[in-house]
């Protein structure tokens, strides 16, 4: 979610040069480590201090929590695949949900508890489903700037 002084910005796009700018910093850290003493964030945290702002009010078309309808074909396209698009922004969701300190086990468990409450099996992640995600963003920023290209 984008802010300002007096609060959300609801409905601001962001020009894609500069979302494109923010997913490639966003991966180049999209590994890094919680700060030392700090513990991870739930998924419902997370949901609760960032994802709510959209994803309970319907900006941008977000899908609703819960809504099964609306998140099917999202848990469709598997939990590695979403769960990167979104982390590298997506549609009208700027990359990390507009919050950029935040993990990518945070985003992913995030990703999960909301798939959870539409009907999807995910899991929290593990190592390996976090690995797979990392593939997914490497590869959708490299079709992104592949796209940036064409258009020169």
């Amino acid at each position: 979610m984008v802010t300002s002084r007096s609060g959300p910005v609801h409905g601001l796009r962001w020009p894609r040069s500069i979302g494109i700018a923010v997913a490639a910093a966003s991966a180049a850290a999209c590994v890094s480590a919680p700060t030392p003493g700090r513990n991870l964030a739930s998924g419902e945290q997370v949901y609760r201090d960032v994802c709510l702002a959209c994803h309970a009010t319907k900006v941008e078309k977000s899908p609703q929590l819960g809504d099964r309808e609306a998140w099917k074909p999202l848990i469709e396209e598997g939990q590695d695949v979403l769960t990167a698009h979104a982390w590298v922004g997506v549609r009208g969701m700027p990359p990390r949900g507009g919050k950029p300190d935040l993990t990518l086990e945070e985003f992913a468990r995030a990703t999960a508890y909301m798939a959870r409450a539409a009907g999807g099996d995910w899991k929290d992640p593990g190592e390996r489903m976090l690995r797979k995600i990392e593939h997914e963003i490497e590869d959708r920023l490299r079709s992104k700037k592949e796209g940036e290209d064409e258009k020169k």
